[in-house]
């Protein structure tokens, strides 16, 4: 069990950054961005190990060749589009905005390597489905303190905190990429 412990941290790893990148551009409303990638980012890596474990080699033979660049071509996007904002000089509600379709990429992006990582709960003596709540649950945890930490972030960043989360965003993509 605690090798699920171990694994779970570490693959939440990522949302979590990507919470921090998302708390230092939010605004007013901290509590419901904070909420929502807890629980996108928590469902998505909860379930997407279980779709590994269930999908079998073959199917996801072809998946995981690709996955690590579709990961990174996701946060290159969505990370770029912040760095150009910050520099664009639109400081309106627009561009503080979080989507659901924003949330439904990064939440995807954030979360392939999670599917691979469903091959791995077959080599440990522990029920899947308690296995990807843990994982769920850890990530939902470092999501919501993410946020509250990325909010605190952006008092000493100030106008740069969309940079940052857009810098945090294709680092984590490269870091997707390479390994």
């Amino acid at each position: 069990m605690i090798e699920v412990i171990f694994l779970a941290i570490a693959l939440s790893m990522d949302a979590f950054a990507v919470s921090i990148g998302l708390g230092s551009r939010a605004n007013n409303q901290r509590i419901a961005l904070a909420m929502s990638c807890a629980i996108y980012f928590g469902l998505f890596q909860g379930l997407m190990p279980l779709i590994g474990y269930f999908g079998g080699k073959s199917v996801l033979g072809m998946v995981d060749a690709y996955a690590s660049l579709i990961a990174f071509i996701l946060l290159l996007l969505v990370g770029g589009k912040m760095i150009f904002e910050s520099f664009s000089g639109a400081e309106n509600a627009e561009v503080n905005k979080v989507t659901h379709r924003l949330m439904l990429v990064l939440a995807v992006a954030t979360s392939i390597d999670a599917m691979a990582a469903g091959f791995v709960l077959n080599l440990f003596e522990v029920n899947v489905m308690v296995a990807c709540s843990i994982i769920g649950v850890t990530t939902f945890i470092f999501s919501y303190a993410g946020v509250i930490i990325g909010t605190k972030s952006s008092e000493w960043l100030g106008s740069r905190s969309e940079l940052f989360g857009g810098v945090v965003l294709i680092l984590i993509g490269l870091k997707i990429l390479f390994n």
